[in-house]
């Protein structure tokens, strides 16, 4: 099948149906009105966040670290389908690995970094990591429970529960935890992970203090199979009857394994000296943020690889790494009705990254530990002038060994309830992760001290969104990057084993990014479809990318059984077109950057069933159907491939008691 046609043909579909008037839609909205109603009855029993005995789907308040607020959404669409899935986020810019909860390689970056201090690194082993900005708080009138499960890839799933509860109308708390585990079909793709997390919200019978507290603790286990040896990829690719069972390919390590751990408290709170309704025009309050993270990646191998990472100091790999982080600010907020809401304030940052070992290269000794404290500054703005919005925040290190700032600005204007316009620019500077400046291995060629000759990453961002339900979305992205820093193999294109280093690159690179998605309707159908463009200039070989990458999902929908059951079934498009893809390094936890294969260029076709009866959600679907008429030659990184056609299920249940 010819993919140029195959995209023709869906997208020309899709106008189309644009032409026809979108009763669907219309009835939609009307029914997530009348469907999302949550009546809950509360006979002998009384509740005093609950006037009437009835409580409505905006009572439960999903409330962001920025204070953003958003509603429990119990509907079901195809943008929830595009979320069912282990990481519970649309991955639209991800390929995912052959097993459920390995890695993920990056289809599309962004440079949105808002850092000025480096990251830990293993950054390849994040993704199922809950950062700061992926907690939430919550307020609701009545106990509120979810439970998301979904089958794995072999003898594996995911569960993810959670309840939270106010015990008055003032206090909250939340406890949840996902946990999963999958064999795979491959040797050596076991994973096993676990997120534990606590979050609490409480305000003052005053309503001067309010506080937000989260604990997180996570581990995130991963055997590793290195991928498949060179010898096998043209088996694989071949397609053949019997190399269909993938367990009988002998990977490139069979004892490997490395585990991420990470343990967090966060608290932000704070007090309001003034308040709007003391003085009509004027509020001052104080707030502080405190953080205190451990994080900890190890790589084990009882019997050392030297084929595949070259030679090692010893034959028993057992590398640890760990991050202290403690920060804390102090910020005063003042807001005026003719200045709007501006705050100054300080942060503190002390931090404690290496191993409890030093090593000898060449008789040169390599550091073990990068240690010290950073002092800065921090200064936001936020003002509405009618239908227009301003906003920006920034910090800047004063002291310390890591100079760094950010700026974040973004200027909105909202034309109507269906047209909103957002233009943004940002600008960052921050030294690259921590394990790009040191990193210490029993493998001698993964040893290093870049922390003295190493530069600041400089990015700068300008671009604009415009969404609109009517006409679509569309968003345009320009970035420009100084010292871009990245890992890639020197013995590349060699016989030699491995031999993956950091570099920075000699030349400024830039980026475009142009993005369209539009939902076309025709009664009960529909299509969905997302495209994004995207161009490196100056950065060949050094930062690698798909130029297309296009999604569309053309589905049926409607109500049975009285409409006691709303259901959905179609079939989604996934393609990108082919570049060389990073590779993955297990004893790192990262992605390089490889000049040598090209891969990609292979549709992906899922066909699903989704239905919903009262608050739950349940869904099927046959992942990848045409894997084995369409050719074997899909992967998700050079030796990984990507998933075989399987059907999985699961379902989403909230309910309230």
């Amino acid at each position: 099948m010819n993919k140029y046609f195959l995209i023709t043909v869906v997208f020309f579909y899709g106008l189309c149906l644009s032409a026809q008037t979108n009763d669907r839609v219309r009835e939609e909205k009307r029914a997530q009105v009348i469907n999302d109603t949550v009546n809950t009855s509360l006979r002998g029993n009384s509740n005093k966040n609950i006037k009437d005995n009835t409580a409505t789907i905006d009572m439960y308040q999903i409330i962001s670290h920025r204070d953003e607020i958003t509603y429990l959404d119990t509907t079901l669409s195809i943008k929830k389908l595009y979320k069912f899935n282990y990481l519970r986020k649309d991955n639209f810019n991800l390929i995912e690995f052959a097993n459920m909860g390995q890695t993920y390689n990056t289809l599309v970056y962004d440079f949105d970094e808002i850092n000025t201090i480096p990251l830990f690194g293993a950054q390849a082993r994040h993704f199922n990591y809950f950062e700061v900005e992926d907690m939430y708080y919550y307020k609701v009138p009545t106990p509120s429970t979810e439970l998301f499960y979904k089958t794995g890839m072999q003898q594996g799933q995911v569960l993810d529960a959670f309840l939270t509860l106010n015990t008055t109308e003032r206090f909250n708390f939340s406890i949840a935890y996902k946990g999963m585990r999958s064999i795979g079909n491959y040797q050596r793709h076991l994973t096993s992970t676990g997120n534990f997390r606590f979050t609490s919200n409480y305000t003052s019978k005053n309503e001067r203090y309010h506080a937000k507290v989260h604990i997180v603790m996570q581990d995130l286990l991963n055997q590793e199979s290195g991928g498949l040896r060179d010898q096998d990829l043209e088996n694989f690719t071949m397609g053949s009857e019997e190399f269909l069972d993938r367990g009988i390919f002998t990977p490139n390590l069979t004892n490997a394994e490395n585990i991420l751990k990470g343990k967090r408290f966060y608290i932000t709170h704070s007090y309001d000296l003034l308040r709007a309704k003391d003085s009509i025009a004027n509020a001052l309050t104080l707030l502080n943020t405190t953080k205190l993270e451990d994080k900890s990646f190890r790589y084990t191998e009882p019997t050392a690889t030297t084929a595949f990472f070259g030679e090692a100091f010893s034959s028993n790999i057992n590398d640890l790494v760990t991050l202290e982080h403690f920060s804390s600010s102090f910020t005063a907020q003042y807001e005026n009705d003719l200045l709007g809401k501006l705050s100054f304030g300080v942060q503190y940052d002390n931090y404690n990254y290496g191993y409890d070992r030093i090593t000898f290269i060449d008789n040169q000794a390599i550091v073990n530990r990068l240690k010290g404290s950073i002092i800065g500054l921090l200064a936001s703005y936020a003002k509405q002038f009618k239908s227009f919005t301003l906003s920006g925040n920034g910090n800047l290190n004063l002291t310390g060994d890591f100079q760094g700032y950010n700026l974040n600005s973004k200027l909105s204007y909202k034309l109507n309830k269906d047209f909103n316009v957002e233009g943004y620019f940002n600008l960052n500077s921050a030294l690259p992760n921590f394990n790009a400046l040191l990193n210490q291995s029993s493998y001698v060629n993964y040893n290093w001290d870049n922390s003295s000759n190493f530069s600041n990453v400089d990015r700068q961002q300008i671009g604009a969104d415009i969404n609109s339900g009517k006409y679509g979305a569309a968003k345009v992205e320009f970035g420009n990057i100084l010292n871009y820093t990245y890992f890639t193999n020197t013995s590349e294109g060699t016989s030699e084993p491995r031999n993956i280093k950091p570099i920075q690159a000699n030349n400024p690179i830039n980026y475009l990014k142009i993005e369209l998605s539009k939902e076309f309707s025709y009664r009960n159908f529909a299509l969905d479809n997302r495209i994004l463009y995207q161009k490196i200039t100056n950065g060949d070989g050094v930062l690698n990318v798909p130029d297309f990458v296009i999604r569309s999902s053309l589905y049926y929908s409607n109500e049975f059984f009285k409409k006691s059951l709303f259901l959905q079934t179609g079939v989604t498009f996934n393609y990108f077109s082919a570049y060389n893809m990073n590779a993955y390094d297990p004893l790192l936890g990262e992605f390089y950057v490889q000049n040598e294969t090209n891969l990609g260029d292979f549709p992906r076709l899922d066909f699903f069933i989704n239905a919903k009866v009262r608050q739950t959600r349940i869904y099927i679907k046959a992942e990848h159907l045409n894997s084995s008429f369409t050719g074997y030659d899909y992967f998700a990184a050079p030796n990984y491939p990507y998933r075989d056609f399987i059907i999985r299920f699961g379902l989403v249940w909230n309910f309230f008691l």
